[in-house]
Formats: structure tokens, C-alpha cells, sequence
């Protein structure tokens, strides 16, 4: 590296830490003054960028105020902002946003074609603003598999964790399952850190001791106010391509729409250093590459769409985690908390937890019942292909007549590390607002439904334990939670048992998602191993959508660590790029 790079990179590294001070990054649950955050019919008709950014989400927002300090950013979001709306920023408000199926609502529901109910963000912020908030960072094993550089994977998660991400609040009831774990065999103690680790550990959270929720949109605060750009409103329909003159297709620019219809166009200036970049998550991302002309050229043909490249990997390795869970109601009352401690097992299964009272509800909709509950499509009592709206509706129902005893309890669930099971994504319209059809195929490989298994026999030995045996009905048998747990809701109250079913069949009957889906522009099929679209010139996809196996036991720390890490990586080839000149 020449002196004059090495400046460079000095220069750039005080001017982040001067933002990082002057910028006030605290644990306040006050909105940042955004002065560069603005609603996309402001923009002019015709505008020029050195990065133009498709997605103000878990990835984007990190990358963009990464990239704003040496080159001008535009980062557009389809969704609003998540400052002012409670049901983002507060815990005791989780599952609000979930369940809201308004137009404007910061999460649009999709059902996959297995028939379970899912939710992707349109929110600045992107699934940060919904989640559950559990941080935890990649294994070393991943790092190492997937051939990033783990040192400055390591900066990079300490500069979101300096924004974002506390040590929860260890109550009772956490601290039972906790305890359960240990006592099942899931050692050691590894205590709080973000680290994975194998064993029984206390992550981290995005929700601080206040119960303020603190987003990939708080790092932001970052940037440099006068390099960066960002539009809300904005949806991308398509990103343009050179393909006269050059070896190969060239992105040079996206059309996006505003609120009111009105089209606008953004540019790359001129520079071989200019990029688009998507970062629309694993729907998103292979959804506007195939709106654009990049994809399977069959699939693209039927809908008339102009090819540009024959790529028939993308869509492809779609995954999502299977989760699965055991209602355990409680004979004391027991505190509201979402995901706080997880068990890492040996054999590949995830134990987590979560619990209270009227859980996610609020004065208005007390039984919203939080990652649980048929109003955010958490449906577990009948068969992924029997979750219809009739189905939904009767469940919502039942849940209102219920007593307030019945909610006094949590869940333990597991989910299955990968998964091995894959499944593909295709458009069903023209539509960049409309879902795309994507299957998941759960449970299609054995192995995937052999941890499902071993896991649910792990969270019968926590519910066996002695540290549990207080937040459970002493008459009550594991097999009469299942059966419990997988039939009408008026049956969460303990007083008799349905029909035996296997493991197995519980765990395809009552599969459920945890919103960690993947994959659709896999490393090595659709971008190389710098993020770069293969056959095409200045385009790269970061995000989620590029993971084989998701990271961790819970993907939101390593997608932002993946944000800052790439703009680090991405402005350093900038600026070695301008030393040479």
C-alpha cells in the first residue's frame, strides 16, 4: 500500500470515529435528526451516485453509511422510517407489527408454498425493526468456511455492537431454562457473550434495559451526512444495464417509483469503481435480479422480460429454518421476555426460549401473544397446508375467549442449525410490491428432521429438570404439552390430553418459521466470493440472500457485520484505486 493510500485510510478512519462522536450513537430510544433521510417524491427526476444502494435493511444500512465516507450513496427503501412507530421500538409491543396486514405496515406477509406464514420488512432497518431481537455473532468455523477475514470481521461486529446490541435482563423464568439446559447435558456454562459457542449461553439483545428497541437504521449514524443520500418510499423496479459497446453487461443505474407512481432514475457516474449494489434481502434480491433480466431465461421468458443474462442459479438454495415449539403453562407468573438464553447443541439443533403474560399484546390487542400466536401467522395447531384464513381467524377467536390464566407461561423452542433442506424462488408478477412464490421443502433431507426430533427431546429434559419444575404443572406430562401445543388453543389450559402423534409428525404438523430465511444468490452460483454478480460489471448482492446455512444461532449480527464489513472492503479498493492516480 503507498503512503498516500495509507493517509487515506487514516483520514477516513478519523472522520468515522468524529461521526461516531458528533453523531451522539447512544442506548437513547429518541430518533436520530437525519438531515439525509428523506421521502422519495423529493427527488429530482434524474440523479447521479457513486454507489446506489436497493435496500435500507439489516445490510444496507451499515453498508451504505460505511460507504458515504469517500463516495456519494443512495440508498433506497421501500418501507418508512421506524422512528415514532412503538410497535417497532418497543418490546412489550412485539408481535404489533407482525400481525398488522395494512398496506403501509413495516412487515409484508407471504405464504410459502409448504403452507407456512412468513413476513418479510419494509422498513428502514429492514428485519431488525420486527425480529425478536436475540444478537449473537457467527462461529469461528463459519468465518473461516465462508474465507472472510477475521479480523476485520471482528471490528466490524464491534462497531455494530457499539450501537445496537446489550446484555438482556436475566429473570426467573429465563434463568430457569437456563439452569434446564445445563442440567439436560447442553455444557457448559458459557454465561453472556455474542460469541457461539457450544453449550448453554445468555446472548446479547437489541432491545435495551428500557425495553427500546435499537435498529440497523441506528447506524446510520455513522455516515457522513454529505455523502449519503437516503430515499423512503422508493421501490426499485429495475436496475439498467449497458450492454452495448462492453465484453459484458454493465449495471450503470435503477428506476425506482415513489409514493405518488411518480418514476425517478439514479445513475452511476462515471468511474469503474461505481456500483449498484442490492441489498434487498434473500426475496428481495433474486426477485429484482429476475425482474431485471438476470435469471433463469425459460422463467424470464414467460413473463416477457428482456434477458440480459442467462443465470439459472438464481432463486435457487432457498432455505429456511424450521422452528418448533412446546407451550409450557405456568402455575406462576412468569416475566415477559423474548429470546434471551439458547442452548447450542452437539448434533445441530438450537434450544431457545420465550415467555409472559399477555406476551406482545397492549391495551387495545392483549392477545397478540408475541412469536407465538395465529395473528402473526404463528399457527402451529393445525398442518402447514391447513393454516387458511379461516383457520387463522378461528384461531384468533378461541385465543380471545381463552382465560388470563392461560397465557401465564412461555415457550421453549428449538430450531435446526442449516438447514440441509433447500428449496427455489420464482416471480409471480411483474410486480417488484408483490410476494414472489418461493418453496422451502422443510424437513426434506432426515437429517433436518432427525435434530428436529433430538431437539424436542432436549427441551423435554428441560422441562423435567429441577430448575424448571416452578414454572410447571406437576401433573402435566411432556406428552400432554405436545399434544397440547399441537391442537385447538382451547386446549392450552391443562386438564386432558388428545391423541399420542411422534416426534416426527410434530415436527412436520407444527413447523412454524423464525424468519431466518436465505439463500436465492448464493456465493459461488450467482456472485462470486466478493459479492460480485458473475457475467456482470458493477453489480454485487449483500445480504442474507448470499448465505448457504445461516449464521450463528440467529442471522441479524453477522447480516449488519456483513454491511460494514464489505463497504470497509469496498472503500478500501476505492481509495487504493485514487492513490494510484
Amino acid at each position: 500500500m503507498s503512503k498516500s493510500v495509507g493517509r487515506l485510510i487514516g483520514w477516513w478512519r478519523v472522520l468515522v470515529a468524529a461521526s461516531f462522536f458528533f453523531h451522539g450513537l447512544s442506548s437513547s430510544d429518541k430518533a436520530p435528526n437525519y438531515s439525509f433521510v428523506h421521502n422519495a417524491t423529493t427527488a429530482p427526476t434524474t440523479s447521479y451516485y457513486d454507489y446506489i444502494i436497493v435496500g435500507g435493511g439489516t445490510a444496507g444500512c451499515p453498508l451504505a453509511a460505511t460507504l458515504s465516507h469517500n463516495a456519494t450513496v443512495l440508498l433506497l427503501e421501500r418501507g418508512g422510517s421506524p422512528y415514532g412507530n412503538s410497535n417497532i421500538t418497543l418490546l412489550s409491543s412485539f408481535g404489533s407489527a407482525l400481525s398488522d396486514l395494512s398496506p403501509t405496515s413495516p412487515s409484508q406477509r407471504f405464504i410459502s408454498e409448504d403452507g407456512v406464514i412468513n413476513a418479510r420488512a419494509r422498513v428502514l432497518g429492514g428485519g431488525s425493526c420486527l425480529n425478536a431481537g436475540f444478537y449473537t455473532r457467527a462461529g469461528p468455523g463459519y468465518v473461516r468456511d465462508v474465507g472472510w477475514d477475521s479480523r476485520l470481521v471482528n471490528e466490524s461486529y464491534h462497531w455494530v455492537e457499539d450501537v445496537v446490541a446489550f446484555e438482556p435482563p436475566m429473570r426467573e423464568w429465563q434463568t430457569a431454562v437456563r439452569d434446564g439446559l445445563l442440567q439436560a447435558g447442553i455444557v457448559p456454562n458459557n454465561g453472556f457473550t455474542y460469541d457461539h459457542i457450544n453449550g448453554t449461553k445468555v446472548g446479547g439483545t437489541i432491545f435495551d434495559r428500557d425495553g427500546n428497541r435499537h435498529t440497523a437504521a441506528n447506524l446510520l449514524g455513522y455516515a457522513n451526512p454529505q455523502g449519503i443520500n437516503v430515499l423512503l418510499h422508493a421501490t426499485v423496479h429495475k436496475i439498467l444495464f449497458k450492454t452495448k459497446g462492453v465484453a459484458r453487461p454493465q449495471a450503470h443505474g435503477v428506476r425506482f417509483v415513489d409514493a405518488q407512481g411518480v418514476r425517478h432514475t439514479a445513475y452511476l457516474k462515471s468511474g469503474s469503481k461505481s456500483e449498484v449494489i442490492i441489498s434487498a434481502g434473500a426475496l428481495g434480491s433474486p426477485q429484482l435480479l429476475m425482474l431485471s433480466g438476470v435469471g433463469p431465461a425459460d422463467h424470464l421468458k414467460s413473463y416477457n422480460i428482456s434477458l440480459v443474462l442467462d443465470q439459472p442459479m438464481v432463486g435457487q438454495g432457498m432455505r429456511d429454518n424450521p422452528m418448533n415449539a412446546i407451550y409450557i403453562p405456568s402455575p406462576l407468573p412468569v416475566e415477559v421476555s423474548l429470546i434471551q438464553v439458547v442452548g447450542i447443541t452437539p448434533f445441530g439443533s438450537y434450544i431457545e426460549a420465550a415467555s409472559g403474560e399477555n406476551f406482545g399484546g397492549s391495551n387495545t390487542h392483549p392477545r397478540d401473544f408475541g412469536m407465538l400466536s395465529p395473528k402473526i401467522g404463528q399457527l402451529s395447531v393445525v398442518p402447514p397446508k391447513q393454516r387458511t384464513p379461516e383457520a387463522l381467524a378461528e384461531a384468533i377467536e378461541q385465543m380471545s375467549n381463552l382465560p388470563d390464566i392461560a397465557f401465564q407461561g412461555g415457550f421453549i423452542l428449538e430450531k435446526i442449525m442449516g438447514p440441509i433442506s433447500t428449496g427455489h424462488l420464482e416471480l409471480q408478477s411483474l410486480n417488484p410490491n408483490d410476494n414472489p412464490s418461493v418453496t422451502f421443502n422443510y424437513f426434506q433431507e432426515p437429517e433436518d428432521l432427525q435434530r428436529c426430533v433430538q431437539g424436542l427431546q432436549t427441551i423435554e429434559k428441560v422441562i423435567e429438570s429441577q430448575p424448571f419444575s416452578k414454572f410447571k404443572y406437576q401433573g402435566i406430562s411432556v406428552h400432554t404439552l405436545l399434544n397440547m401445543t399441537a391442537s385447538t388453543p382451547v386446549n392450552l389450559l391443562p386438564h386432558h390430553a388428545n391423541v399420542s402423534t411422534s416426534l416426527e409428525q410434530f415436527c412436520k404438523d407444527t413447523v412454524m418459521t423464525i424468519w431466518h430465511y436465505h439463500g436465492g444468490c448464493l456465493v459461488g452460483r450467482v456472485v462470486d466470493s466478493d459479492y460480485k454478480v458473475i457475467g456482470i460489471d458493477s453489480l454485487r448482492v449483500i445480504d442474507g440472500s448470499t448465505f448457504y446455512y445461516s449464521p450463528g444461532t440467529n442471522p441479524q449480527a453477522t447480516v449488519m457485520m456483513l454491511g460494514r464489513y464489505m463497504g470497509v472492503r469496498i472503500l478500501r479498493d476505492r481509495l487504493e484505486s485514487q492513490g494510484k492516480k
